[in-house]
């Protein structure tokens, strides 16, 4: 049978699902907490930004390039079996580390290594939507469901056994990730590959993919005090890790509502609407989150992360889904991650330790002011 007659293979939404949850434990094993464990191993609030950030610039080379590697080979199964190996081992050499060089070194190998696995999936799982008529928001919602619940058990564990135990949890969520991976069925070959060196190049040409760019890094950047300080912020109003834990658990519950239930709003608001409902959310989330820690408004700020981050991830899909052709998704899918989001969140991340260090919960309104230089980019989203 010729390559372009092949049949695509059969839709698997339980292994799609079991794909994504495992990518997302992982993120959840590490994020929330991660920075709390470097300040307990002795880095100061400005190396702890510096390590996030340079993590986040290797993001930046990494993540293209694998998205590049994937669509050039037209196999991201196996490049998300090995980044996920690797990934594994890098978050082990957390154990032995010491002094801001060594955590330096585990978190640019650690960040290397994961990069890719987040947009490699959400290309294998768009692929698998555009194939077989699969909503991708449900399938995505089981990845917020396993960040909520490793956020929650990394949060008991950390409060029952101290936080010496995530770099095994870590270690444990990338090996799931490889198992998954490998449950995936192997596509069968494209009848037509992008040359390695010119993919790159097309997809920032196509019509308003850059004006997106801009928007998810302005959007999704505006976070980096929250995944970044947060949990030391909370820790240091007094709040129990199991309670913080619970709390960014919290955050991802209406994430999940709104991937599960909100096709019909995306379809109805377009991407435009989406992505101008989620800078809105994200200026009235940080303006709180700058004035008060106190637990009741905490759980209602929590919620609004369905939409600050939410909203504008599903109007980024919307738009990639209907920009790029389907040869180039994996590198489309990596520039958005890396360049539309690591880039501007790595700066932001490195600018929040001495930010937080001078103004404390003050910073946040510098992530409010990202949200609303968004709201009128999120406008000329409706040329495109």
């Amino acid at each position: 049978m010729p390559r372009d007659s092949a049949p695509p293979p059969p839709a698997h939404p339980g292994r799609h699902m079991a794909l994504l949850g495992a990518v997302f434990a992982a993120i959840g094993a590490v994020q929330p907490f991660l920075p709390a464990y470097l300040a307990e191993r002795g880095l100061s609030a400005a190396q702890v930004s510096l390590v996030l950030a340079l993590g986040a610039g290797i993001r930046i080379l990494a993540g293209p390039l694998g998205g590049r590697l994937a669509d050039a080979l037209g196999n991201p199964r196996l490049l998300m079996v090995l980044f996920s190996l690797a990934g594994a081992l890098a978050a082990a050499g957390f154990v032995p580390a010491a002094g801001l060089a060594g955590f330096l070194l585990a978190q640019l190998a650690l960040n290397a290594a994961m990069a890719p696995l987040t947009p490699l999936a959400d290309a294998v799982c768009l692929a698998a939507a555009r194939r077989g008529g699969l909503e991708y928001g449900r399938l995505r919602a089981a990845g917020s469901v396993t960040y909520m619940a490793m956020a929650v058990l990394a949060g008991w564990m950390a409060g029952h056994f101290g936080l010496g135990l995530l770099p095994g949890l870590m270690a444990a969520a990338l090996l799931a990730v490889t198992a998954a991976a490998l449950a995936l069925p192997r596509p069968p070959p494209p009848a037509t590959r992008p040359g390695f060196q010119g993919g790159v190049g097309a997809v920032l040409r196509l019509p308003g993919f850059a004006r997106l760019l801009l928007l998810s890094g302005l959007i999704q950047s505006s976070h980096a005090t929250y995944y970044g300080f947060s949990t030391i912020h909370w820790s240091a109003a007094g709040h129990a890790p199991s309670v913080i834990g619970l709390l960014w658990a919290e955050a991802v519950v209406g994430e999940v509502a709104l991937f599960v239930m909100g096709h019909r709003l995306a379809r109805r608001l377009g991407p435009a609407g989406m992505a101008m409902l989620a800078a809105s959310a994200g200026l009235l989330r940080w303006s709180l989150m700058a004035a008060t820690t106190w637990l009741p408004a905490l759980l209602l700020i929590q919620l609004l992360h369905a939409l600050s981050f939410g909203a504008q991830h599903l109007a980024a899909m919307q738009l990639i889904l209907r920009l790029v052709p389907p040869p180039l998704a994996g590198t489309a899918q990596a520039l958005h991650s890396a360049l539309g989001v690591g880039l501007l969140m790595g700066l932001m991340t490195l600018v929040s330790g001495p930010a937080y260090a001078a103004w404390g919960g003050g910073v946040f309104l510098v992530m409010a002011g990202l949200c609303a230089l968004a709201l009128p980019l999120a406008l000329r989203l409706r040329q495109d």
